[in-house]
């Protein structure tokens, strides 16, 4: 990750040394700590529906929608208490304590195949107890806001952002690689553990859990500076309401800008989280593909989307300094709009039906390996919707890839600067769980809507949510400004 440039540092950090080099080596363990979960979520997320598939016969599309929100409903728990952990004490316990619950559930994860009933249930467990663990991007963020001055913090939250990029490029691109070990793998006896496409994703997830814990153990260091980069004292080892900022400080704050910024931070993730969920289950109906093609092309086109996210992240951090931060949300917006737009089924092709009866009568007899493949029966929208086009598809992503990042690392780089020097960990917290709460009911509500009215209602009603965050931010644009803007400390 670069530093800041010259400009951007004041006199007194050019002076400060090994304070300096140390606030940033801290700032690089969050970043990376940021990667590292992503690529604890993503490295498992393509491969989650025909794991539940293979291990659970009674699971269903509906069910996947539960499965993927667990995740964000541990995250929505988790995040206001280790925001509120880390306002109190050293960072480094909540981070320590946090990414140790992920890691532990990455193995429960491996092990779910184990019990002889109810496989499904402990998945969906399991990946209650990642998102908890995951309750710590509070704390990164938290740590981000107030160890970056007001100069430095879009370039920092950018690099931060771009981190996730690379978890997401990562996670998936793993998780292509390791899909030619085949649903069969290798048994290890002594542990009972299966090594195969489904489970050794999760393990190596675990294994980075593990580096991120000696990370953090071994550099992270506490720094806390003002919006103009100068050293206050830390806030971990006092309460929040004995931080030495005044009262007018802490009662100026914008609540409407800070609910707005809440609200369009859950409209980003709710729709990403859509975005996500719907991914395989859509490529499975629409184009035919096997699980084990689901798993592989899905990877790779996530990968791709990563790589695109990085250039985004680039372009934004100078976008936002020469056109301000509220322009890019709004372009962003207006981006991910045009993307699902486009996923609109239309024309006279329609996707392959997998009949129930006939399909898994041929094919899923004992000595069958074939696959039935196909948009089921059961959704009974297959027979009269148009299928969507792989160019359409393809389309779309690009898109989405481009438009969220941007709305993504804008949201909370806004959110950041509202809040001013008052301490971030409870009101990140809120913000994480907004998020999370996102990625919880958007899984769920687009299963049960695409399981049963199909993809034009889905992304009609994607379109309209969009379209409400458009008019909710512009109406609200006036408000959305640093704190020290509002105070005429510094002019826009």
């Amino acid at each position: 990750m670069s530093q800041p440039e010259p400009d951007d540092i004041t006199p007194l950090l050019r002076d400060e040394g090994e304070d300096y080099r140390s606030r940033w080596r801290s700032i690089r363990v969050m970043y990376f700590t940021m990667f590292l979960s992503s690529v604890g979520f993503t490295i498992v997320i393509t491969s989650l529906w025909p794991y539940l598939q293979k291990t659970d016969d009674s699971t269903n599309a509906s069910f996947l929608g539960w499965v993927v929100a667990a995740y964000s409903i541990g995250q929505m728990v988790a995040s206001p208490i280790f925001g509120w952990w880390s306002n109190h004490r050293p960072r480094r316990e909540p981070l320590v304590c946090s990414i140790f619950i992920n890691l532990a559930a990455n193995i429960y994860y491996a092990y779910a195949y184990l019990p002889k009933t109810n496989n499904k249930y402990h998945i969906l467990m399991s990946r209650v107890f990642v998102g908890f663990g995951a309750g710590n991007v509070a704390v990164v963020r938290s740590y981000v806001a107030g160890a970056t001055s007001l100069n430095e913090r879009t370039g920092a939250m950018a690099n931060m952002s771009a981190c996730q990029a690379l978890g997401f490029i990562l996670g998936p691109a793993l998780q292509a690689c390791l899909s030619f070990i085949g649903e069969q793998g290798v048994t290890l006896d002594l542990i009972a553990l299966k090594l195969n496409m489904y489970t050794t994703p999760a393990l190596l997830a675990a294994v980075f859990g593990l580096i991120n814990i000696l990370l953090v153990v071994i550099v992270l260091r506490e720094h806390h500076v003002d919006e103009d980069g100068r050293h206050i004292q830390s806030i971990n080892y006092t309460s929040e309401e004995r931080v030495d900022i005044s009262e007018e400080t802490v009662e100026s704050i914008d609540q409407v800008a800070v609910m707005t910024s809440n609200i369009l931070f859950f409209i980003v993730m709710f729709i990403f989280a859509i975005f996500e969920t719907i991914t395989t289950p859509l490529s499975m109906d629409m184009f035919a593909w096997t699980r084990k093609e689901a798993v592989l092309y899905n990877g790779i086109i996530l990968c791709c989307i990563g790589f695109v996210s990085i250039l985004v992240f680039l372009v934004v951090k100078v976008a936002s300094l020469r056109f301000g931060d509220r322009p890019v949300l709004l372009i962003g917006l207006i981006i991910i709009f045009c993307g699902f737009f486009i996923l609109l089924p239309w024309g006279n092709h329609y996707p392959k039906i997998q009949w129930a009866g006939i399909d898994r009568l041929i094919l899923s007899t004992p000595n069958s390996t074939v696959e039935p493949t196909g948009c089921p029966i059961e959704q009974t929208w297959c027979q009269y919707t148009p299928a969507i086009h792989i160019a359409q598809f393809f389309s779309a992503d690009f898109l989405i890839g481009v438009g969220y990042p941007a709305c993504n690392v804008m949201s909370y780089t806004l959110y950041s600067k509202i809040l001013g020097p008052k301490p971030q960990g409870v009101y990140m917290g809120w913000l994480t769980a907004s998020g999370s709460g996102a990625r919880t009911l958007g899984p769920v509500f687009v299963s049960h809507v695409y399981t049963h009215l199909g993809p034009r209602w889905t992304f009609s009603l994607i379109c309209g949510m969009v379209a409400g965050a458009i008019i909710l931010l512009s109406s609200a644009y006036h408000r959305l400004i640093a704190f020290s803007v509002r105070h005429g400390r510094i002019v826009e």
